[in-house]
């Protein structure tokens, strides 16, 4: 009896492995393909290749899947009841950036990876994983979430949303984190350059100080006249300001934030989906088979299907740069793969649990392992064009 049971917990093991790992494994022999594609020898994915690709990935295809898949799942009941995802996705950047933080002081990296460890340890990849992962879980049988066209559309629906938000958090959290590290550098750098150039210039710098100081310091009587002349425009002008000063910080604001990169083309696929699903007479005008406007359903669901298996040739064309890459501190990596993969994901299941705990996420089960799967994400694949976007 005990050998019975002890086989038929075996064949179960086996059988949850084959349903987790089958999907893994058709996503990795499809990143081969895509790194067989990008060899020197082949060339079909090369560098140039790959960027106009990830432009058409970028505008058409990943736009179209986030808008049709949120039209056809999200109504204004669904809304309500994912409003945690927000909350749990901005808890993986602070958690991340807290533990990143430790990771720096702990291993004391070059000054120039700080923010770059910063950001690999709080943004995770929202977007392309979840995208490329949820619907080969989903269709793979004996998935444990059910029906699996049921499943496909509410877990594309889910990873569409989980893309829009991390490319908000992203560009105003993460994106700003960096840039601030980049130019804390540029101007150690111009400082320490400055005062070399000083030093080498003293005995010039000497000869010409009392020239300099006798046109810089004017007399007090000379002060007074000014002042008293410009004052009373100097008061105008300052009243005057108060309104192009708050243009300018608004100005600030908006370019810190890049609001450009902030509403990115799947963000605003997300807008249009969210708009027809929730509004109802948009809803009935394009959603379903009945629909006046059918064909254009049809045809985004069209484009949106080439998103997935573009997506993952592009991964794996990318992967033959990375493994070219110039290498980095082992510890550095170590650190970031602990903090991604151990600590994050222990800290994303004390939340959800609680959450759960707490009624504050529906019962779906599909909904909770996308809670689960935000913190236990490798670093988002947009930190590798940041550099580009401060240039």
């Amino acid at each position: 009896m005990a050998k019975v049971v002890r086989g038929i917990g075996i064949m179960g093991f086996l059988q949850l492995l084959s349903v987790a790992s089958f999907p893994v494994i058709k996503v990795l022999l499809v990143t081969a393909v895509g790194l067989f594609l990008a060899l020197d020898d082949v060339s079909l994915l090369g560098e140039d290749a790959r960027k106009k690709v990830n432009q058409l990935v970028f505008y058409v295809f990943n736009p179209s899947l986030v808008a049709i898949n949120l039209a056809r799942t999200i109504t204004l009941e669904s809304v309500v009841q994912l409003w945690f995802m927000p909350f749990n996705i901005l808890f993986t950047f602070i958690a991340g950036s807290a533990l990143g933080w430790i990771l720096i002081k702990i291993t004391r990296p070059p000054q120039h990876l700080e923010g770059l460890i910063l950001g690999c340890c709080s943004a995770g990849n929202l977007g392309n994983l979840p995208i490329i992962i949820i619907p080969a879980m989903c269709k793979e049988s004996g998935s444990p979430f059910g029906d699996s066209d049921v499943c496909y559309q509410y877990g594309m629906a889910y990873a569409s949303l989980s893309m829009a938000i991390g490319a908000v958090y992203i560009w105003s959290y993460v994106y700003n984190i960096m840039r601030i590290s980049a130019n804390k550098i540029q101007k150690e750098d111009a400082s320490s350059n400055g005062n070399g150039i000083l030093k080498a210039s003293g005995e010039a710098s000497e000869s010409h100080s009392h020239h300099f100081s006798q046109t810089l310091n004017p007399t007090k009587d000379a002060i007074d006249d000014a002042y008293t002349l410009l004052l009373p425009e100097a008061e105008s002008k300052e009243k005057f300001s108060i309104s192009s000063k708050v243009k300018n910080s608004v100005r600030v604001i908006s370019s810190n934030l890049n609001l450009k990169a902030v509403f990115a083309p799947s963000t605003i696929g997300t807008i249009i989906g969210f708009a027809i699903g929730i509004i109802s007479p948009l809803r009935h005008l394009f959603i379903g088979s009945d629909a006046l406007l059918n064909v254009v359903e049809e045809s985004t669901s069209m484009l949106g299907e080439a998103a997935i298996p573009t997506l993952t040739l592009i991964m794996g064309a990318n992967l033959l740069k990375g493994l070219k890459g110039s290498s980095t501190p082992l510890w550095t990596v170590v650190g970031i793969v602990a903090v991604k993969y151990i600590f994050l994901p222990l800290l994303g299941v004390a939340v959800v649990k609680a959450a759960i705990r707490f009624s504050l996420v529906p019962s779906d089960p599909l909904y909770q392992f996308v809670l689960l799967l935000q913190h236990a994400l490798p670093p988002a694949m947009n930190l590798g064009i940041f550099p580009h976007k401060r240039k």
